[in-house]
This record gives structure tokens, sequence and C-alpha cells, in this order.
């Protein structure tokens, strides 16, 4: 694979425990790379920005790996105003990511 122009570079600040990107396509594992380089359009409605990285994601220092904060802490990712809607926030935002259909990012990794 040939490298991007040094103009298309990212800097993602990626947690140093986390796993290595998975190849596009095969099952998500949690490193966090998609949402540190953009929130998906979930991420857009909840964090209010559409660059940067998305403001519900959450470093699980358990499982040493990323999790979507709409569906893992969703009373917090929504903050007290918003607290009714925490359990529907949960529930939807596994089909709204598309939780479990595999890795999307095209983006290159290099550490």
């Amino acid at each position: 694979m040939s490298r991007p122009p040094p103009h298309a570079w990212q800097v993602l600040h990626i947690h140093p425990e986390a796993p290595q990107k998975p190849a596009l396509g095969t099952a998500c594992n949690g490193c966090g790379v998609c949402c540190l380089s953009a929130p998906c359009p979930l991420g857009i409605l909840l964090s209010g920005r559409r660059t940067g990285a998305c403001a519900a994601l959450r470093w699980d220092e358990g499982q040493a790996r990323y999790l979507c904060g709409a569906i893992s802490q969703p009373a917090e990712v929504l903050g007290p105003r918003m607290l009714w809607a925490a359990p529907w926030l949960g529930r939807w935002a596994r089909r709204w990511i598309a939780a479990g259909i595999g890795c999307d990012s095209t983006l290159q990794v290099e550490r």
C-alpha cells in the first residue's frame, strides 16, 4: 500500500493500550480509530461537532478498548437534562451506529 501524502494525514491520539485497527469488514475490536477521526451521524447529534474525536467515545480501562458511550453510558452522554431518554438511546444506538456489522474505516494507521 502506498502512503498518503502528508497533507492527507490526520494525527489521532490513540490510547497506548488500544488494540490495533482491524481489517476492513472484520469485527470491531474497539480500536477507536473511526470515532477518534470523526463522529458518526449519531455522534454529530450527541456532540454537536462534525470534526475531531466524537465526544461520546469512552475508554474502558477494564476491557482495554474504546466503547461508544451512547451504548455503554447513555445517561452520562446525554447529561441530566436528557436523562429521561437514556434507556431509549442505549437500545437504539446499536442500530444507529451499525454495531456488530464490522469495521468500516478505510483509514490506515501508523503508530
